[in-house]
């Protein structure tokens, strides 16, 4: 665990995504959650060990199985925007796998299967504010990485959670993202943000080369979906894009082959959802 501000930390040893604990006088904000509930019992016991007030917050950036599978082993009330909620509501109540190999964290992780879903208790449109006695803490609507992502902002000591926005060393998940609206999102920060301490939910802290280097990317993803869709092109096609995209990109050795299989996912599933006509889908 490393403290970034007062009272403010952040924990990356564990598998999954990085995560936050905001100490606040009347509580304690919980940023994500461990991919494993044995890993959960233990950030839990660690943030007991700090904490000053009784009350406990869960907020769940985006509705990612990484950060949300080892949610009710925090024992937490949990907040999230809205459609993230509704993701929770249209999955099975039991944790059983998926068939599809999306690159993810849990993907790797042979103990998560079985476990039981914690529904966030409350939820939001665009903002929420919590004043728990010390810094104002804001919750915000900023879709990109997923329709129901959010950001969670503390002005006064210059941090900022932004989850999946950025990806430290990581090609970025797509299946379920909105990349006009993520490249937005990015710009958003590279104009308003340069000067905080920006977390990314899988990395760590990361400065404004961060930012420039998600937004590179993305553009880059963009730019070859749209040539692919001008020419008609099969979803099957997005997998010639890849190599070029690796190739700015510093992915660790031991993880190359996994990520790969994230972009091969994400982008076939993007384009599929995003370019091709009602009628290509049935005639493939």
């Amino acid at each position: 665990m490393r403290q970034i501000a007062p009272g403010i930390y952040i924990e990356d040893a564990f598998a999954g995504v990085t995560l936050g604990a905001l100490i606040l006088p009347h509580g304690t904000i919980m940023v994500d959650a461990p991919l494993r509930a044995e890993d959960a019992r233990t950030w839990r016991a660690s943030i007991t060990n700090l904490s000053i007030g009784s009350n406990r917050l869960l907020v769940n950036l985006d509705a990612h199985l990484d950060r949300t599978l080892g949610s009710r082993a925090l024992d937490s009330t949990i907040v999230a925007h809205q459609t993230t909620a509704q993701v929770f509501r249209n999955r099975p109540s039991v944790f059983k796998g998926h068939s599809a190999d999306s690159g993810s964290e849990w993907e790797v992780s042979n103990d998560v299967f079985g476990t039981r879903w914690a529904i966030p208790d409350i939820t939001f449109s665009d903002r929420l504010l919590f004043q728990w006695g010390g810094p104002q803490v804001i919750l915000e609507h900023h879709p990109g990485p997923t329709l129901g992502s959010i950001w969670v902002l503390i002005h006064s000591a210059k941090v900022i959670f932004v989850g999946d926005t950025i990806l430290n060393d990581q090609p970025p998940f797509l299946a379920s993202a909105d990349l006009p609206a993520w490249i937005e999102s990015l710009e958003l920060l590279q104009s308003s943000y340069q000067e905080y301490t920006i977390i990314s939910g899988r990395g760590g802290s990361k400065g404004k080369n961060g930012i420039q280097s998600q937004l590179n990317i993305l553009k880059q993803i963009l730019h070859g979906l749209e040539k692919l869709s001008k020419k008609d092109a099969p979803p099957e096609m997005t997998e010639g894009l890849i190599a070029d995209l690796i190739s700015g990109m510093s992915l660790p050795g031991n993880r190359r082959k996994h990520y790969i299989q994230r972009l091969r996912h994400g982008l076939y599933y993007y384009y599929s959802q995003h370019y091709q006509s009602i009628e290509s889908l049935e005639n493939n």
